[in-house]
């Protein structure tokens, strides 16, 4: 999985055509959308959806094995890794087929869209791990990640969209003590968020057709 603009690249004035030859979309929900020029999604009524990659911001584990009261091992990494893919697909799942009315599928048709996704730049701010005590991870945030997602023409794997978007964990409550219920309640929201904004611009595809 590749694209030919980075995370930061969101920061500076981002290209008009990627090297693919897909459009910069102006004015969407998310901080960066290319396009191929008058894609059509209205034909897609089923959704193959690919469990994401999910990688950690560069020197996460040596940052958090750095501050004192805490060890994140390789395995922890794994597992939040794993929780989050899950998580992932759990999400999704239920907006695009629950709130959406799309079908899941595993096999390829000219009516099904292939969604693939990857996190990058997971920065999770007090992992709770074995190795940690607790009492140090009193801090505001759960953390941020980055969403990159490229849509498919399943049958001629033909690329669609691209799309990518970054979103930092601003729950407004007090200070508390950070654990895998709190971090996992910030990522289920920053997915959902992701998710409703798939499912809606799906939908508006089949709208605008319909009139």
């Amino acid at each position: 999985m590749s694209l030919s603009i980075t995370a930061t690249a969101a920061e500076r004035t981002p290209p008009q055509t990627t090297v693919d030859g897909l459009n910069l979309i102006e004015g969407t929900k998310m901080a960066l959308v290319y396009a191929k020029p008058d894609v059509d999604l209205s034909q897609y009524n089923r959704i193959l959806l690919i469990e994401p990659q999910v990688r950690f911001t560069r020197g996460w584990l040596r940052t958090q094995n750095s501050i004192p009261n805490q060890t994140v091992r390789k395995e922890d990494m794994e597992r939040i890794k794993k929780d989050l893919a899950e998580l992932f697909m759990e999400v999704f799942r239920q907006e695009l087929q629950n709130n959406g009315g799309y079908v899941l599928v595993d096999g390829v048709a000219d009516d099904v869209l292939i969604v693939r996704p990857a996190i990058i730049d997971l920065d999770v701010f007090a992992p709770d791990t074995p190795g940690t005590t607790r009492s140090r991870s009193a801090i505001p945030s759960a953390g941020t990640m980055t969403l990159y997602m490229e849509l498919i023409d399943s049958v001629t794997g033909d690329m669609l969209v691209k799309a990518m978007d970054n979103k930092f964990d601003r729950t407004r409550t007090r200070i508390q003590a950070q654990n895998r219920i709190r971090n996992e309640g910030a990522a289920r929201e920053m997915l959902s968020n992701w998710a409703n904004v798939l499912r809606l611009a799906l939908d508006e595809a089949r709208t605008v057709v319909s009139k």
